[in-house]
């Protein structure tokens, strides 16, 4: 019994650090990409053999922004499989733009201004994720049909936090199954009422935040030093459980 207890446990730590694991990989994936930016909607082979060129010439005069000093990049190029001229669905240009700060100029135009014209094409400029976050905003997205119908205001933001608000009530959500909740809920109670905290209120507080690893060894260690120190007492157990960023959710301390 105790080795089948034992390994249901290692298994379950397995999974928590599998989960961190991922999660840190993302986040390391999302920040490489962070001099990157998305333009979608410009005819295919309108760059000419020079799509660098194309660009510095063809981006700042699209979104009305003079750069000084002038765009550089160190790559630019298209993605996916060849399309002809017609295509209706041209493919995705991705950039790398040698200038932090031009990237985030570009973006921050684009949010407010987009979509811009081509000779009467429709173009977008967009940030670059990773396919897990992209996978995580469209869940997000799904919902706004929902949030529309219960008359919420809502923003999605970089890179994965959904905010929603209602007569003056706002709240924040990094993940969405728990928005899912949430709306679930508000269908028979009034916003001001539930007693649902935000996704903000869980996985906010403190930057510091121990790894499922860390926690569970200082867990293990506690439960040692107790069971050594305090012989015929109770033994404290400590369970934690984790979001998928590997920050605590809630600890909960039983008596065994």
């Amino acid at each position: 019994m105790g080795s089948l207890e034992t390994q249901i446990n290692t298994s379950q730590e397995r999974e928590q650090d599998f989960l961190y694991l991922r999660s840190k990989l993302t986040d390391m994936e999302d920040r490489s990409r962070r001099d990157n930016i998305r333009v979608l909607g410009i005819p295919e082979n309108e760059e000419g053999l020079d799509m660098q060129a194309f660009l510095t010439s063809t981006l700042p005069k699209m979104i009305s922004l003079v750069f000084d000093p002038p765009l550089e990049f160190q790559r630019a190029h298209r993605i996916g499989p060849k399309r002809s001229n017609n295509s209706s669905r041209p493919r995705p240009i991705i950039t790398c733009l040698l200038r932090h700060n031009q990237t985030r100029q570009i973006l921050q135009v684009a949010r407010n201004h987009s979509p811009f014209r081509i000779d009467q094409q429709v173009i977008r400029i967009t940030t670059d994720y990773s396919k897990e976050t992209n996978k995580r905003r469209k869940a997000f997205l799904a919902l706004r049909p929902r949030l529309r119908k219960l008359e919420m205001k809502y923003g999605l933001f970089d890179p994965e936090r959904m905010w929603v608000t209602k007569n003056g009530v706002s709240k924040d959500f990094y993940n969405p199954d728990k928005l899912r909740l949430f709306l679930d809920s508000f269908q028979s109670q009034p916003i001001d009422s539930l007693n649902i905290d935000s996704e903000h209120d869980i996985v906010g507080g403190s930057d510091r935040a121990e790894t499922p690893h860390s926690g569970m060894e200082k867990a293990k260690t506690a439960r040692h030093d107790t069971g050594a120190s305090h012989r015929g007492r109770d033994m404290e157990r400590l369970t934690r459980s984790y979001d998928d960023r590997g920050q605590i959710l809630h600890a909960v301390v039983t008596h065994t």
